[in-house]
């Protein structure tokens, strides 16, 4: 007589019986459960969140201004020598703003973001001064101005305002909160400052560096919980101003005609000239690249392959290799700054740290677009790796802002050292909470 089944009879068969051996999990759930453990890996959880974020920031900024200073020194010698200066020149002074960048990161890096609150109206109160000042007294250099001389260094306003307008976005948003379902909140008073940055930026014919900014004001928003009808008006109110402002200049329009046909414009200008060499730069490096030094293209083939297109002269000596450690880097970067954002419960901290990370990964996924032809012809640096004092020392800054943020989640052990504090900066207001003193 045959036996009874024993298993509960809920219709699942016992694991290893003939009726499940060629069952195989359906593809969505499989699909599924990727889906969930590529997102768990990329958030972290208890000591791989608190633990590496910290130093996964610190080592992929470092590895990426290193490489930065290797890359000014290989593109810019040639063109230094041709004009009767050292070849070691660019190299000499991106490296003092990298030394004082470092240094700078790694204070803000010890002191509580809370403080920074304080310095948010201030800061950008000063960057509007000086953007204004720059159509005053501002050199002018390929086109645009925005930059001003002191004592015989430039320094560009518009890089202090981007994270002088991330700062203030958050501390306004996080202070308007659960009013922001409200449209009149939202654009109030943060689009009108923005506004006013991105317009004295524009006066200065850098449109790069106005949609770098347009990408900040979105990226605040979107952290500080906006609706997102909101969004798709602003999305088409910007794209009707985009189209607006490339109609009416023919050099945009130029540069946007170039890159769609690969032709010359009407008047005989290229003005695709650098995108085209710069994939020229691409294609040569093969896998290995032709080797540090090497390159043909910087001999005057690509103007200034120090400045925006030095990714294409990365491609060209060091190959694809050389490429595709620098996007692995700058991936690295953004995983680990997204896991700061996860991690805030308090709505400045997500903010402020959601708006670096679309910064410096949105203004670097524009930069190689443009250099691979993705894109028409924009003046924006990559950043930790491009040359200019003024953009490496902001970028550098905003990266120990976020170190600030990653440290506050570091179990005590593992935290270095202790938070720097002001108390003559504390006022009277005590709705902000106590900073200790005491070493981690």
């Amino acid at each position: 007589m045959a036996s009874t089944p024993t298993w509960p009879m809920s219709g699942r068969m016992p694991p290893g019986s003939t009726a499940t051996a060629g069952r195989r999990p359906a593809a969505g759930a499989w699909l599924r459960t990727l889906y969930r453990r590529f997102w768990s890996a990329l958030e972290g959880t208890g000591k791989s969140r608190s633990g590496s974020t910290y130093y996964l920031i610190l080592g992929a900024t470092l590895a990426l201004t290193a490489i930065g200073i290797m890359m000014v020194l290989s593109a810019s010698s040639v063109e230094s020598i041709a004009a009767g200066k050292s070849p070691y020149g660019d190299a000499l002074k991106q490296g003092v703003f990298a030394a004082i960048g470092i240094s700078t990161m790694f204070v803000l890096s010890r002191i509580n973001v809370v403080w920074l609150k304080r310095l948010a109206w201030p800061a950008v109160a000063g960057a509007v001064v000086l953007l204004a000042l720059v159509q005053v007294v501002g050199a002018e250099i390929n086109g645009n101005r925005n930059w001003i001389d002191v004592g015989g260094i430039t320094f560009q306003p518009s890089e202090a305002a981007k994270l002088a307008l991330a700062l203030w976005l958050a501390t306004v948003l996080a202070r308007k909160g659960k009013l922001l379902g409200r449209w009149q909140h939202v654009l109030v008073p943060a689009v009108p400052m923005a506004a006013v940055v991105i317009i004295l930026i524009l006066v200065g014919n850098d449109l790069g560096t106005a949609m770098i900014i347009m990408m900040i004001v979105a990226a605040a928003l979107f952290f500080a919980g906006v609706p997102l009808y909101l969004f798709g008006i602003a999305g088409f109110v910007a794209a009707a101003g985009t189209a607006v402002m490339a109609v009416t200049s023919s050099n945009r329009m130029c540069r946007i005609t170039s890159w769609w046909t690969g032709q010359s414009c009407a008047d005989g200008i290229d003005a695709n000239y650098q995108s085209t060499n710069g994939m020229y730069g691409l294609a040569s490096g093969g896998w290995l690249g032709v080797g540090l030094g090497q390159s043909r293209q910087k001999y005057s083939w690509i103007p200034e392959a120090h400045n925006d297109f030095i990714f294409a002269i990365i491609g060209e000596e060091l190959g694809l290799v050389g490429t595709v450690v620098v996007l692995v880097l700058f991936a690295i970067l953004g995983a680990a700054i997204y896991r700061v954002v996860v991690a805030q419960e308090d709505l400045f901290h997500r903010v402020l740290a959601g708006t670096i990370m679309v910064w410096l990964l949105g203004q670097a996924t524009v930069n190689m677009s443009v250099v691979a032809g993705l894109m028409p012809v924009i003046g924006v640096p990559l950043p930790f790796i491009s040359y200019g004092g003024s953009a490496l020392l902001m970028s550098l800054c905003a990266v120990g802002v976020v170190l600030s943020l990653a440290r506050e989640q570091m179990a005590p052990a593992m935290r270095p050292k202790r938070t720097l504090t002001f108390p003559f900066l504390a006022g009277r207001n005590t709705s902000q909470p106590k900073i200790s003193r005491k070493r981690a």
